[in-house]
């Protein structure tokens, strides 16, 4: 069971202190009906080494390091095993690396140089197992929350929480929904990977401004189209063997969607194809990744016969 006490010191005399004393309460609700995989979940989590670290390393990297014996190492691998698979990281462990199916810190390296974060509360909508969240706390933010409701993530980032000493970075295991509307008190609020899943979009923008303070800044990252402002692919079905893949909009129609939910400034900060270098199966995600879900004689296209995997990442401000 997580205590969220912290947390709910952390966010007193803030706009989310009303919200923050119902987060255990709704937090134990969800725990009582939560996955049935979670006791084994935990305790992979409860079989950790306790491990100190002598250096914490969040700027460049995910690093931990720190005396560590061989025999803590390998209890180390075989816990970690336990919370397969692995989708977001790397993470390095004392000498451990934990190589994840997505290179998530490529992904921020091109996203943070467009970002201030210092003295920022944050929210990551979508933050799966909080490996943005700790690249975040490395660039200087205040708080950090995050929100998604898988359990095994959550799992995941307990495990990395345990080799911290009180740490402002938690995760929630809510829904974008489970929050009150119009929370608008965090300075950031994130949104990476999550766009394509809504079956309305701008329903999701919108959820997105409220949450933020005046002047407030959105960061949202998703698949997208080459086209002009009124390019939108719908996939017929499935996309790269998603069911779950609603819109994918040009940029330019992803900025009219953003200034069309109220937001300002908005701006195009990065467009990359998405490799089989940055997304693959590892020993840590043994499944399934980009390169089964591409056309084996056009890698240019999915095996639906659309345009391969493209994301943007768009920063725009709440008035």
């Amino acid at each position: 069971m997580i205590d969220y006490t912290p947390l709910v010191q952390q966010l007193a005399n803030t706009p989310l202190q009303d919200w923050a004393q119902r987060i255990q309460q709704q937090f134990d609700d969800l725990y009582a009906i939560s996955h049935g995989d979670l006791p084994r979940w935990s305790a992979a989590v409860d079989a950790l080494p306790p491990l100190i670290p002598t250096t914490r390393e969040l700027t460049r990297e995910f690093r931990l390091d720190g005396p560590c014996s061989a025999a803590e190492r390998e209890q180390l691998h075989s816990a970690l095993q336990g919370l397969i698979p692995w989708r977001k990281g790397p993470f390095h462990l004392f000498d451990l690396h934990l190589d994840t199916e997505w290179r998530s810190d490529w992904k921020w390296d091109r996203v943070s140089p467009h970002l201030d974060l210092t003295d920022k509360r944050i929210l990551d909508v979508g933050c799966g197992n909080g490996y943005y969240m700790w690249r975040m706390l490395g660039a200087g933010a205040k708080t950090v929350v995050g929100v998604d409701p898988n359990w095994l993530f959550f799992c995941q980032f307990q495990a990395m929480r345990r080799f911290f000493d009180a740490p402002p970075v938690w995760h929630l295991p809510f829904t974008l929904e489970d929050l009150p509307a119009k929370l608008e008190g965090f300075d950031t609020v994130f949104s990476m990977g999550v766009l394509y899943h809504r079956k309305s979009p701008i329903d999701h923008l919108l959820a997105l401004k409220d949450c933020l303070v005046s002047g407030g800044e959105l960061v949202l990252e998703t698949l997208v189209i080459e086209g002009d402002a009124n390019q939108v692919l719908v996939p017929e079905d499935r996309y790269a063997k998603m069911r779950n893949v609603w819109f994918l909009p040009s940029v330019a129609a992803l900025e009219r969607w953003l200034r069309r939910a109220g937001f300002q400034e908005v701006r195009c900060v990065d467009v990359s194809h998405t490799s089989c270098d940055e997304q693959r199966s590892t020993d840590w995600m043994k499944y399934h990744s980009l390169a089964d879900f591409l056309d084996p004689e056009d890698p240019s296209t999915t095996l639906e016969s659309l345009p391969a995997p493209m994301r943007a990442v768009l920063v725009a401000r709440k008035p």
